[in-house]
């Protein structure tokens, strides 16, 4: 994944060590859940919400596989 959705110093950010790990996962979020739909609202206050949402972008643009 950081491969194909990170970009710039944030693609340099080793997986397996905790710092990465914390700021992807201790994210300040809410799930919310609206009719038949789970959104998934981050705030936009986090330091690290652009790296995010910029990385799911990517993922989401790319061409389905099957």
């Amino acid at each position: 994944m950081p491969i194909l959705a990170l970009t710039g110093k944030v693609r340099l950010w080793e997986p397996r060590r905790l710092r990465l790990r914390l700021r992807l996962f201790s994210t300040a979020s809410q799930l919310v859940t609206t009719g038949r739909r789970r959104n998934l609202r981050l705030a936009r206050h986090w330091p690290w919400t652009d790296v995010i949402t910029d990385a799911l972008d990517r993922l989401h643009a790319l061409p389905n596989p099957g």
